[in-house]
């Protein structure tokens, strides 16, 4: 192969924590070895709230990546700015079609099309620590909203006895990304609410005031708060486990994708599903990759890249180095795989969790919901506001945007 029918296809991507980057490198590297006529160069672009100015000034400034990693969120926009290349005519032809999980195909398709290969699947648990549970004199796990609000409480500690609290019950997410709105979704549909009302497939169907779900699940983050039973994260770090790590919390909300991290720490932990309030709900998460409009050479051999990325050596390599569920049937099934779920019992949690996930809206315009979603549950964090206030000023601003 001479080195000018190379092609070198670059692919951006925001997979964290650092430890899973490297599961990642390490599998991009696999395939440009056994892929002589390709070579993919794989990108930290950021953290996702970071890479959306820089995936659109891309487009638009005909300077795109070939491959994207990203949530699908961002799918209608991207279809709108005739950015992507609808997959379905490769898929057709592929084995790989048969063998992602059918629950993910409508997270990434819109408008009738199919316009990525999902990469990760995962779902929001509660993490927690069991022997400051133990500790604490907690020998149930909460299943209920108010369960989860007593069971903070309790977890709320002065465990030196200075008079200062040292151990809080939870930490919440600060700030408006959408990591926060993520988080924070699983309880509204819990709470009975939904974010789209019926049918509605356009931002303009949004509704958020008088939304009693969403007013529930608001108030109950703010309970958590003035019980003094949780502490806000850093701004915009939500994600960030240190203080569970170091047992400053003994609850937070976070995904499989931390099991590597949490496994290699030596600590103890353990998963239990989101508490309800009237039904059980968590949010899908995880991402996809999406081919951008170039030449057919380069997109053919793009697509070939994401059926190894379905794939299910890829998939159980990627579960097993980071905690995501595998997308790829065949890995869930696959002994390698079973053997894991046996050692890491908490990935089961997420596994049958899955049942009740629901997906985010895919049609242009949601990172302006996220983004007033967010600032509602900013705002009654901080105190600034009543959940019903905060949510008639975002549903005012979205009004605004969308009618």
């Amino acid at each position: 192969m001479k080195a000018d029918k190379v092609i070198h296809l670059t692919l951006w991507h925001g997979v964290n924590p650092p430890p899973n980057r490297d599961v990642f490198q390490k599998l991009v590297d696999k395939f440009n070895q056994s892929h002589k006529d390709i070579q993919v160069d794989a990108i930290y672009a950021g953290q996702q709230d970071q890479q959306m100015p820089k995936i659109l000034a891309a487009v638009v400034g005909n300077a795109s990546p070939d491959i994207l990693w990203y949530n699908p969120a961002t799918t209608g926009q991207l279809v709108e700015l005739n950015a992507l290349v609808p997959l379905d005519e490769m898929l057709a032809s592929s084995q790989i079609k048969d063998e992602i999980d059918p629950s993910l195909y409508p997270a990434v398709a819109y408008q009738g099309k199919t316009w990525a290969v999902p990469f990760a699947t995962n779902n929001v648990g509660v993490f927690y620590r069991p022997s400051l549970f133990k500790a604490a004199g907690i020998t149930k796990l909460p299943k209920t909203w108010a369960e989860f609000r007593e069971v903070a409480k309790k977890l709320t500690r002065d465990t030196d006895g200075d008079g200062r609290i040292d151990q809080h019950g939870m930490v919440l997410p600060l700030g408006k990304g959408e990591f926060t709105v993520f988080t924070w979704l699983p309880f509204m549909w819990s709470g009975g609410g939904e974010l789209v009302s019926k049918d509605s497939q356009n931002a303009a169907g949004v509704t958020l005031e008088n939304n009693a779900g969403a007013i529930a699940a608001l108030q109950l983050w703010r309970d958590l708060i003035t019980d003094g039973s949780a502490v806000l994260s850093g701004p915009e770090r939500g994600y960030e486990t240190n203080d569970l790590l170091a047992g400053k919390v003994a609850m937070q909300l976070t995904g499989p994708w931390t099991l590597g991290e949490f496994q290699a720490s030596g600590i103890d932990f353990d998963v239990f599903p989101i508490p309800v309030g009237q039904r059980p709900a968590t949010v899908i998460g995880g991402e996809n990759l999406y081919i951008f409009k170039s030449r057919p050479e380069r997109e053919k051999a793009a697509f070939k890249f994401l059926e190894y990325a379905a794939s299910e050596e890829f998939q159980t390599e990627l579960a097993l180095g980071t905690g995501y569920l595998p997308i790829n049937l065949k890995s869930r099934e696959s002994s390698k795989y079973q053997e894991f779920v046996r050692k890491v019992p908490q990935a089961k949690v997420f596994l049958e969790q899955a049942k009740y996930a629901r997906s985010r809206p895919t049609f242009p315009g949601y990172n302006r919901i996220s983004d007033s979603v967010g600032r509602a549950v900013e705002t009654v964090l901080m105190g600034k506001s009543s959940p019903a206030d905060a949510l008639k000023a975002s549903q005012q601003r979205l009004d605004l945007i969308f009618k």
